[in-house]
């Protein structure tokens, strides 16, 4: 060990609490590459696990002990059992380290690891979990679109090892917390799964109503009219680099659409080149290719590409209330789309688009009833988000504090 090293481990020690030390992962763990060829007899017996059956960050085993192998691991492949922590070292950014409880064989990208008897299996499991591992992996991984650990130089790493009594007490306060942890994400996720199917409920709600079912139809082609989209040509400079927004089927993400979700600005001349459709201030930008389904009002005067028809509203219809409807048939708008390399909907199927009718008072009411309902949805979702966000960070935080003795 350099100079460096040496000055760096004696700094580090300080810091851990009484009776714990520093230990290279390589002095407490081992490589047991114990390999299984795909022919043999035994590996037809065992079940076989690949990188995708472990979960990233929990190291859960996404596949029961017991699964037919049939054509699965077909390649050189290494043995484990219970004894064994499988260390993933294929982008190890994406942290898979799981704790089987059964024999088998795995994919040579989880490298089996057999703890030695002064390490605690469940310990060195967290220990492998920690943002420090991670990092110390990407240090020396070999590769960039798919890097791989340096698993030689991995073990070099130094671990803070307290007394195995402290080991498993560490162990399981961390199993406790993290279950916590993971009960608590999943009901995150589940009230935000539940706040993001609101805005869909809450169209069906009126679209969908016996009242609706009254309602006068008529086609959308009746009572306003559909433009074609299109691209100025990228090869002419006059076009571009001006400050008109010119928008896509991806940038209709949002139902009021702006400058902001534009990724391309035209010029006067670009605008006026008859090569795109313009949409002033209330046109309702109805993505009809690539990325059906999405619609949204533009809130000042953009082009739009041939991934969109923007629809102009005549008098008898407000452009809310439309773009309301349209996202109200969103599901049946995809599965209408055609086309072998290219998905959309036919000029023909667009025209043929029927809406119910209310009076333009009765729309103002919906849509405004619609826009708070789905704003109070935001912001319950953003709230969710920041839930969730905060409870994915817990599991890094733990591990550093249990590694720094403070559990």
């Amino acid at each position: 060990m350099n100079k460096a090293a040496t000055t760096n481990k004696v700094e580090t020690n300080r810091m851990l609490p009484k009776g714990w030390r520093w230990m290279k992962l390589g002095e407490i763990c081992i490589q047991d590459r114990q390999i299984i060829e795909s022919n043999s007899a035994i590996a037809l017996k065992l079940p076989y696990l690949s990188l995708e059956h472990v979960e990233s960050c929990s190291g859960k085993i996404l596949k029961q002990s017991t699964a037919v192998v049939e054509d699965e691991g077909t390649s050189t492949t290494f043995a484990f059992d219970e004894r064994h922590i499988l260390y993933g070292k294929l982008r190890p950014y994406l942290n898979k380290v799981a704790m089987p409880d059964f024999h088998g064989r795995c994919t040579t990208e989880l490298i089996p690891l057999l703890p030695s008897s002064d390490i605690h299996r469940e310990y060195l499991c967290w220990l492998l979990r920690g943002q420090d591992t991670v990092n110390e992996a990407m240090k020396g991984k070999t590769g960039s679109r798919m890097p791989r650990a340096n698993m030689e130089e991995l073990l070099q790493l130094l671990i803070p090892l307290p007394a195995l009594p402290e080991q498993k007490r560490i162990a399981a306060i961390l199993n406790e917390q993290m279950a916590a942890v993971e009960k608590a994400r999943a009901a995150a996720e589940a009230e935000l799964d539940a706040a993001k199917a609101l805005p869909a409920a809450y169209l069906r709600s009126v679209f969908n109503s016996p009242e609706a079912q009254k309602w006068p139809r008529k086609k959308l082609e009746q009572i306003g009219y559909f433009e074609s989209g299109g691209t100025p040509s990228k090869d002419n400079g006059d076009y571009w680099d001006g400050d008109i927004p010119f928008v896509t089927g991806a940038d209709i993400t949002d139902f009021y659409i702006t400058r902001k979700n534009a990724r391309a600005f035209l010029s006067p001349k670009g605008l006026n080149s008859g090569k795109t459709a313009i949409c002033d201030s209330g046109t309702v930008l109805f993505v009809t290719r690539t990325r059906v389904g999405r619609v949204g009002i533009a809130s000042e005067t953009m082009g739009a590409s041939q991934d969109l028809s923007p629809y102009i509203c005549g008098a008898e219809i407000l452009p809310e209330y439309a773009c309301r409807y349209l996202l109200s048939i969103s599901d049946c708008l995809i599965v209408s789309c055609r086309g072998a390399t290219i998905q959309g909907l036919t000029r023909d199927f667009i025209r043929s688009i029927e809406i119910p009718l209310p009076s333009i008072k009765k729309q103002q009411i919906i849509t405004e009833t619609l826009n708070e309902q789905i704003a109070a949805v935001k912001t319950i979702r953003k709230t969710l988000d920041e839930q969730l966000e905060t409870i994915n960070k817990l599991p890094a935080a733990l591990l550093k504090r249990a590694f720094k003795g403070e559990l």
